[in-house]
């Protein structure tokens, strides 16, 4: 899987510099940066790019803001965001992200931030449900597990992908409901970003990528296959940590409570409310909850027991009718 992107040298929108170009969610991406964990795409000549990522004057602040934050600011299709001490962007309406680094910052640095925080609130721009999330296929429907950062969407979405299942999207995943209300998944190609200990328990050191950055311990790490094709979402599963009183296994809440859990696993949740997006929420919420199935997973984080919760899954997509049942 190549992840450099496809270079392109162009005069237009961006200026005369070096482009790569991505596929993220379904969406073209034109970028002056590398982006490193997303696949790279070909240009299409004449076809322009759904988003641009251009380096260029980022304003220190908006003007005619309704809504704001420590590092933030919201005001009429346009976005304001810092990461202090890295880089500024401004997206625009969900079809572009300008971006300036900070004096020292290696464009490098910035690029995780683009592709991860800037992509996902662009997604929001663009009024996809945005779930902090990582997919997997099963059969021909997509598998998410959500949860805070630490819960193991990741290493677990790595343990199903070596198991046969195909990663669909890792970190983040973007939904789009159809005219008849059914909840789909755009692949957005990303590699597996895990942590040094979960390569090692996983046995996975001879696919592991660069760092993701330099002062953590975690690598990109390229996945067994990866899904390219948009998929409709059959379950989200919840992830939560087996501490008493809560028991080991698969549950699944009543429609209220699970269209509460999928609004509060959005990616970057007070996004939500400050973008005046808790409408379109819980719409799709509700809607997800009662077509696909929201469900807790309980389980120990222990790396020994990913067989076992493995077996767990798939007796349930079995019981889901997403695999056939044995004979």
């Amino acid at each position: 899987m190549a992840t450099n992107g496809v270079a392109t040298g162009v005069v237009g929108v961006m200026g005369i510099a070096r482009v790569y170009h991505y596929t993220v969610s379904g969406l073209t991406v034109a970028s002056e940066l590398i982006l490193p964990g997303l696949i790279a795409a070909d240009d299409v000549p004449g076809v322009g790019p759904d988003v641009v990522i251009r380096e260029g004057d980022v304003p220190a602040t908006l003007d005619q803001v309704e809504s704001s934050g420590p590092n933030w600011q919201v005001a009429d299709g346009r976005f304001l965001l810092e990461v202090p001490g890295i880089l500024h962007m401004l997206l625009i309406e969900g079809r572009e992200i300008i971006f300036a680094t900070a004096n020292g910052i290696a464009r490098e640095e910035a690029a995780i931030f683009v592709s991860g925080t800037g992509f996902g609130i662009l997604l929001h721009q663009r009024e996809r449900i945005v779930l902090h999330a990582s997919a997997v296929r099963v059969r021909d429907s997509a598998v998410l597990f959500c949860g805070p950062s630490g819960a193991g969407k990741s290493t677990l979405a790595a343990a199903l992908s070596d198991a046969g299942y195909d990663l669909v999207t890792d970190d983040f995943c973007g939904i789009s409901m159809d005219s008849d209300g059914l909840p789909w998944v755009q692949p957005d190609g990303r590699q597996l970003k895990l942590w040094q200990n979960s390569i090692d328990k996983l046995d996975m050191s001879e696919r592991r990528a660069a760092p993701v950055r330099k002062v953590l311990e975690k690598f990109y790490v390229e996945p067994r296959a990866a899904s390219i094709v948009a998929l409709p979402l059959a379950a989200i599963y919840v992830l939560r940590e087996a501490r008493p009183p809560a028991v080991p296994g698969i549950q699944r809440p009543n429609i209220v409570d699970g269209a509460l859990m999928v609004r509060g696993n959005a990616y970057r949740p007070a996004m939500v409310r400050r973008m005046k997006q808790q409408p379109l929420y819980f719409q799709a919420a509700a809607a997800i909850s009662q077509r696909a199935g929201v469900f807790t997973l309980t389980r120990e984080l222990n790396f020994a027991k990913f067989p076992a919760v493995i077996g767990w899954l798939e007796a349930h997509w079995r019981e889901l009718e997403l695999l056939e049942r044995a004979a």
